[in-house]
């Protein structure tokens, strides 16, 4: 049975709230936690962004659950080696309770420092060397690395875990979950498809943990919930490859009216049935997943985690 977690929108809420959500989680018996780590929400309506990093800080004195962020983007906006000290720091933070979750990103939040948004198979390369020079930091030795991407000099973490952190890499393709397989510790992806996670296992992450979220609305007017989603959370349902190459909010926004509120309640769990809250989870329990984690789009944050606690968590 896989293990429930719940996911932290840093594009949603702000610091205190996500700390209060977290306390929710843990009292509602969710049994771990996955944060988002973004520059930008993806538009102006969800409405915050703040520094994921600081966040972990307060979440570790605040609750007792395991912490992953889902994802950091080591490669662009942020220098691998600087992302090897705040993930070391976390874990410390946390007494060892913390995962490194890395993905390619998005231009939406790497462009921000000025240079150019590489293709896709150039980011892959770009996360293969960050994690190599991540994990040679969470060694302790000093660290000189000039590789095709990055360069590091006379580098060496003094604050660190007892053991080196877990980095899972995120994976929404055959070539990423091939890299994922072949370099993490575990393997992230949003969509519940058996074939990855089997293409995952069988390509070297056999044992290692695999990990889903998905995004529900609760609230006790489904056709309000479908509202809701629409106005916060229309970007997850563009197509192709427009989430990693748009470059602002306002670009989402403009992309954002290609979708109808008949797509989303096609496509998102909205309202208060069970059944379809389970249905959504289960998805996940049955395409093999070992861990999966579930966030509420809706306004009504202490109804969901009751509706979850006596509700739905039994269920599964």
């Amino acid at each position: 049975m896989p293990e429930y977690g719940y996911f932290l929108s840093c594009e949603q809420y702000g610091p205190a709230e996500l700390i209060e959500q977290a306390r929710m989680a843990e009292q509602a018996g969710f049994q771990a936690l996955w944060i988002s780590d973004h520059f930008h929400p993806w538009n102006d309506a969800q409405g915050q962004s703040p520094f994921v990093w600081s966040v972990i800080g307060a979440l570790a004195e605040a609750v007792s659950l395991p912490v992953e962020t889902a994802v950091t983007c080591p490669t662009v906006r942020t220098h691998p080696a600087v992302v090897a000290q705040a993930a070391a720091t976390s874990a410390v933070l946390t007494g060892g309770r913390f995962r490194l979750g890395v993905g390619t990103g998005e231009a939406l939040n790497e462009h921000i420092v000025g240079g150019p948004w590489p293709p896709a198979h150039v980011r892959l390369e770009m996360l293969e060397e960050a994690i190599q020079v991540i994990r040679q930091l969470f060694s302790g030795a000093e660290v000189n690395h000039h590789g095709t991407h990055y360069t590091v000099e006379n580098a060496r973490l003094y604050t660190l875990p007892d053991e080196p952190v877990p980095i899972d890499v995120s994976g929404f393709g055959p070539a990423a979950t091939q890299l994922a397989s072949r370099v993490g510790d575990g393997y992230i992806t949003m969509m519940p498809d058996a074939a990855m996670v089997e293409q995952y296992r069988k390509g070297g992450g056999a044992g290692k943990p695999v990990s889903g979220g998905t995004k529900v609305c609760y609230d006790t007017d489904a056709d309000a919930a479908v509202r809701t989603v629409h106005r916060l959370w229309a970007n997850e349902l563009l197509p192709g490859e427009l989430g990693q190459v748009l470059p602002s909010p306002k670009h989402f926004e403009q992309a954002q009216t290609l979708v109808t509120e008949d797509m989303v309640r096609n496509n998102r769990v909205c309202g208060d049935d069970v059944d379809a809250h389970v249905a959504e989870l289960n998805r996940f329990a049955d395409a093999g997943f070992d861990r999966v984690y579930v966030n509420q789009i809706g306004p009504d944050v202490r109804g969901f985690f009751d509706f979850y606690r006596m509700k739905v968590l039994p269920r599964l």
